[in-house]
C-alpha cells in the first residue's frame, strides 16, 4: 500500500496519484490514479513471484497494453456496480452460520484452504492478522454455528481510506464459498454484509469484478442488484493466469480428473492430444516417450495390477496375504444360494454387513449398515444389476479414509463423510437433498450428487424420517451412509495428520498389487491413531479431489521424472541422499 493510504485525509483532499493497496494474495492498482500509461505498465511489472496484481478502473486498456504488450493481458472479467446509496438491505435470516469479521490466525489458515480448493492465490496468514486493524481493508468470514469452522470469506477494499477516492467508491474481492459446505446462501449472506458495512461509512458503490462465464456468480451479483458497467482490468501474464491469455481450447471438454493432470504437463511443455474427452483418454508425450493416460490410469499400471482392483475379493486377499488388515467378508455369485445358511451365520456373526458389488466404481450399488435377511437380500438384488459377483462384508464402524499413494509414496489424504443436510423449517427433506446436489453438482463440475434411490430412502428411513418431512431450521440428517465423492459425500484433507502405520499400510497395500498410482481406502476412528481396516483400491483415484496436495505434479513427475523443475529436483536428490 502507498505510505499515505492509511491516513485517513478528510475527503475534500486531493486523490493519491498511482495509488495501490496490498491485499496479501497480490496489489490491487486503482487505475483511475495513473495518469501516465507507462507508469501503471511499469507498476504492473513489479508484481511479485507467485502474488497476482490487479490494475482495476483502467481507462485505456489499449494504451497500457500497447506499452508492455509481452508482459500483460485484458482480464476477460465482467465489472459489476451495487448502487449504495439506494440499497436497502432485506431482512434475512440465514441457518446455520452467522458472518463475522475475520480474527485470528486459524481464521486465515482456514480461509487459505478454501482460497487452494477454489483455485485462488492463498494470503500469508500473518498478513491477514495483520488487518485487524485496517481502515481500508475488511475480511469477513462465514462461521459454522455448530462446527465453528470457516464456511466462506469475502474481502472488501475502501477507495475513501485507500486514495482518497473522490467517487466514494468501495470494491468486493475474493469472495470465496467452501465447496464443501452443506448450508445454502453463504456467498449472499457475505456479500450482504460487506455492502451492509460500506454504506454504513456513506461509500456510494460497491464494484466488483467477475470472468465473464462465471454464470452462477452473475446470477447471484444481479439477483442482489448488482449491474454492469464499462470498467476494465489489466493483469501481468503469469502461471496464475495463464488460462485467461492462453486459452483452453484444446482440452475442453475434460472432466476435472483429466483436466488437472492436462494442465499440469502443458505447464511443463509436455505435449498433449486429447484422444477421447468424454471417456477422460489423453497422451503425453515428451521427447521420444509417450504415455496414454485415462485419467490417473495410465500405461505404467498393468493390466494385472487393474483386475486385482476391480474385483473387491481379488485385491482382499492380495493385500491380506501382505499383512494387511481386512474386514471379514463372503463372497457371494449369482449361482449361490442364499438358504445355504452361509448368510444367517455371516449376519449372527458380525450384526451388521455391508453389500456392494464385487466390481464396480463410485459407490454405485453399495448399501451400508444392513442389519436383517430382508435388507440384505433387496441390497444383493440391487448389487447385482451392476456385478454378477456380491461381497457381503463386515460393517467397521469409523470414517472413510482416502489415501493417494504415487510411486509408492503417499501424497495425499482426506476423510471422506457422507452427504448431509441441513433443515431450514420450510423444506422437506426430499426437497432438501435436492437442492443440496445441485450445490454439490455446481462445486464439482457435476461429479458429486445424491441419488434419490434406495440406499437414501433407507438412511432417512433409518434415522426415524420419511422424504416428506420437514426438519426444524439448523437440524442436520445423514442422507447417505456411503461416503464416496459421486453420491454426495463430502472431502476434507487430512495428510498432514496422518499416523505413520496408516502411511505404511497404505504403501503397503500399493506394493502388494505392484500399483504405480492407486487410491486406497480405508476405516479408520481417526486419521491421527493408528487402527485401520483396509476397504478397497481404486486404480484410477480423482486426483483434482485432493487439492492443494500436489497430487497432478507427482503424478507427472511418475511418468516424466526428466520434466521435474530442476530446482524441484535437487531438493529430491538431497532428501535421497539423506536416507541413505
Amino acid at each position: 500500500m502507498s505510505e499515505q493510504s492509511e491516513t485517513g485525509l478528510a475527503p475534500e483532499a486531493k486523490p493519491i496519484k498511482n495509488a495501490l493497496i496490498d491485499c496479501g494474495w497480490g496489489r490491487l492498482l486503482f487505475g483511475q490514479t495513473f495518469e501516465d500509461p507507462s507508469a501503471l505498465a511499469e507498476a504492473m511489472r513489479a508484481e511479485r513471484p507467485d502474488r497476482r496484481d490487479i490494475a482495476a478502473y483502467v481507462a485505456d486498456p489499449h494504451v497500457v497494453l500497447s506499452t508492455a504488450p509481452q508482459e500483460l493481458f485484458l482480464d476477460p472479467s465482467h465489472t459489476y456496480r451495487l448502487d449504495l446509496t439506494n440499497y436497502e438491505s432485506p431482512p434475512t435470516k440465514y441457518a446455520g452460520f452467522f458472518v463475522r469479521r475475520l480474527t485470528s490466525l486459524h481464521d486465515a489458515q482456514q480461509v487459505n484452504a478454501i482460497y487452494s480448493a477454489r483455485h485462488m492465490v492463498p494470503v500469508p496468514p500473518e498478513f491477514f492478522w495483520s488487518l485487524r486493524d485496517s481502515r481500508s481493508l475488511t475480511v469477513f468470514v462465514a462461521e459454522d454455528e455448530v462446527t465453528g469452522d470457516v464456511l466462506g470469506s469475502i474481502t472488501g477494499v475502501d477507495h475513501s481510506r485507500a486514495f482518497n477516492d473522490p467517487e466514494r467508491g468501495s470494491s468486493l474481492w475474493c469472495l470465496a464459498v467452501d465447496p464443501q459446505a452443506r448450508h445454502p446462501r453463504i456467498g449472499e449472506a457475505l456479500v450482504r454484509r460487506l455492502a451492509d458495512q460500506f454504506q454504513a461509512q456513506r461509500a456510494h458503490y460497491l464494484d466488483l469484478s467477475v470472468l465473464h462465464d462465471n454464470e452462477q456468480a452473475i446470477a447471484l451479483y444481479e439477483k442482489l442488484g448488482f449491474v454492469r458497467v464499462p470498467y476494465f482490468t489489466i493483469k501481468r501474464k503469469n502461471q496464475i493466469n495463464e488460462k485467461l491469455f492462453i486459452g483452453s481450447e484444446h482440452i475442453e471438454g475434460l472432466n476435472p480428473y483429466s483436466e488437472i493432470i492436462v494442465n499440469e504437463a502443458m505447464r511443463r511443455g509436455i505435449n498433449v492430444e486429447v484422444t477421447d474427452a468424454e471417456g477422460g483418454f489423453f497422451r503425453l508425450t515428451l521427447g521420444g516417450r509417450s504415455i496414454r493416460c485415462r485419467e490417473s490410469l495410465s500405461d505404467l499400471t498393468s493390466g494385472v495390477a487393474v483386475q486385482i482392483c476391480d474385483d473387491k475379493s481379488v485385491t482382499r486377499r492380495v493385500v491380506e496375504a501382505a499383512g494387511i488388515s481386512t474386514p471379514a467378508q463372503m463372497y457371494q455369485r449369482s449361482s449361490d444360494s442364499l438358504k445355504d445358511g452361509r448368510l444367517d451365520g455371516f449376519l449372527k456373526d458380525h450384526k451388521s454387513v455391508v453389500v456392494k458389488p464385487a466390481r464396480g466404481e463410485q459407490g454405485r450399488g453399495v448399501a451400508v449398515g444392513l442389519t436383517s435377511r430382508e435388507e440384505v437380500e433387496d441390497a444383493i438384488t440391487a448389487a447385482r444389476k451392476i456385478s454378477d459377483g456380491i461381497v457381503i462384508e463386515e460393517m467397521v464402524e469409523g470414517v472413510d479414509l482416502r489415501i493417494i499413494v504415487i510411486g509408492f509414496e503417499v501424497v495425499a489424504a482426506a476423510i471422506r463423510r457422507p452427504a448431509r443436510i441441513v433443515g431450514n423449517g420450510e423444506c422437506t427433506i426430499e426437497e432438501l437433498i435436492e437442492k443440496q446436489s445441485r450445490r454439490r453438482a455446481a462445486a464439482t463440475h457435476g461429479e458429486s450428487s445424491i441419488p434419490l434411490d434406495a440406499e437414501t430412502f433407507r438412511t432417512v428411513r433409518r434415522a426415524g424420517f420419511n422424504m416428506d418431512d420437514v426438519p426444524t431450521q439448523g437440524q442436520e440428517l445423514e442422507v447417505r451412509r456411503t461416503a464416496n465423492l459421486h453420491t454426495g459425500g463430502t472431502i476434507h484433507d487430512v495428510t498432514d495428520e496422518l499416523h505413520p502405520r496408516l502411511i505404511e499400510a497404505a504403501v503397503g497395500v500399493a506394493r502388494a498389487i505392484d500399483i504405480p498410482v492407486v487410491g486406497v481406502d480405508f476405516i479408520v476412528k481417526s486419521p491421527n491413531r493408528p487402527d485401520y481396516a483396509f476397504i478397497e483400491a481404486n486404480e484410477r483415484p480423482g486426483l483434482a479431489n485432493h487439492e492443494p496436495q500436489p497430487t497432478a505434479e507427482r503424478f507427472v513427475d511418475l511418468l516424466f521424472p526428466h520434466s521435474i523443475p530442476a530446482a524441484a529436483r535437487a531438493v529430491l536428490a538431497r532428501g535421497t541422499d539423506a536416507k541413505t
